[in-house]
């Protein structure tokens, strides 16, 4: 997965999750009908652009599955993706011994 492609997949992620918490806020309290008009379809839209983005950059079963998940299928994915690249590199071997006090 491309760096371009990441930034987006965490904003589709960061606005389905955001969307659904509001959603859920809206249904827990006054259910506004135009906050839930407007919040609806902003949800699907972020839905659908991490799923896309989900298939398109990564060839893993588990990467995939993970972002058909509504509501935090975004969160998901990020979490399976990670930046690979940042991750340091775990030693096979000490080529030095311990000294012993």
């Amino acid at each position: 997965m491309t760096v371009g492609s990441r930034r987006m997949l965490r904003i589709a992620a960061a606005a389905e999750a955001g969307s659904l918490a509001v959603l859920l806020l809206n249904l827990l309290t006054a259910h506004w009908e135009p906050v839930s008009s407007v919040t609806g379809p902003v949800h699907g839209c972020a839905y659908l652009f991490v799923v896309v983005l989900a298939f398109r950059g990564d060839r893993r079963a588990a990467t995939r599955i993970a972002s058909l998940v509504p509501g935090i299928g975004g969160l998901l994915v990020l979490r399976t993706v990670g930046p690979r690249a940042r991750r340091p590199a775990e030693p096979t071997s000490c080529p030095i011994p311990p000294s012993e006090p």
